[in-house]
């Protein structure tokens, strides 16, 4: 199943390689830009939409796993493919816990590397609507005080108004105060609520104290 706005980029600097998968996305109707090296990808603009990079690991210059880095460095979220002849174990297993989605050896399988293409580019998807989800969460997060932060912080632990306060050394009437400062922001009514956008938000829980 085609996933809508994806794009597939190709980077290689051998031309008849570029040529052949070009021709081989585009005729499984895939959006397809091609480039003959990685500091070439890299100039240009990021695409907005779910992406993967179809990447020859030894080229000239800045080679497949420097681009990789490269892209990890700039939080940069296209999903990557390793294409190569050269590859050895240590060299995939590097890749892949960098996060890469695919390593694949030549030559290359058609119906492969199209399934292996379409498995990235659902990834590349749900990763970003993940981060979206993310930013999201932590952009209502960003709206409390140093001190409702606090509170909340304490609430998710399953402490009672009563047992924060101690805590922080607040009156269990301004702890209501926080609290209701923290729900109306959060446009929340439960702590399970709270607890559910600190998960979003990808900011640990406390135990309690």
């Amino acid at each position: 199943m085609m996933t809508p706005d994806g794009i597939v980029f190709v980077i290689d600097d051998d031309a008849s390689v570029r040529r052949s998968l070009e021709q081989l996305l585009m005729s499984a109707e895939y959006q397809t830009e091609v480039f003959k090296s990685a500091d070439e990808f890299l100039a240009r603009a990021p695409h907005p939409g779910p992406s993967c990079l179809l990447i020859d690991v030894q080229m000239p210059g800045l080679n497949g796993m420097d681009l990789q880095q490269a892209l990890i460095e700039r939080r940069r979220e296209e999903q990557l493919i390793f294409i190569t002849g050269h590859g050895d174990i240590q060299m995939c297993a590097q890749a892949m816990k960098a996060g890469a989605a695919d390593f694949l050896p030549k030559p290359l399988g058609s119906e492969e590397l199209l399934s292996c293409v379409e498995r990235a580019l659902v990834r590349s998807k749900e990763q970003r609507e993940h981060v979206k989800e993310r930013d999201g969460a932590r952009a209502l997060l960003d709206q409390l005080t140093p001190r409702q932060f606090e509170v909340m912080e304490l609430l998710v632990t399953g402490m009672l108004n009563k047992q924060v306060g101690n805590q922080l050394g607040l009156t269990e009437k301004t702890v209501k105060v926080h609290r209701g400062c923290v729900m109306k922001k959060l446009g929340l009514t439960s702590v399970a609520g709270l607890v559910s956008l600190m998960v979003k938000a990808e900011i640990p829980v406390r135990s309690k104290p």
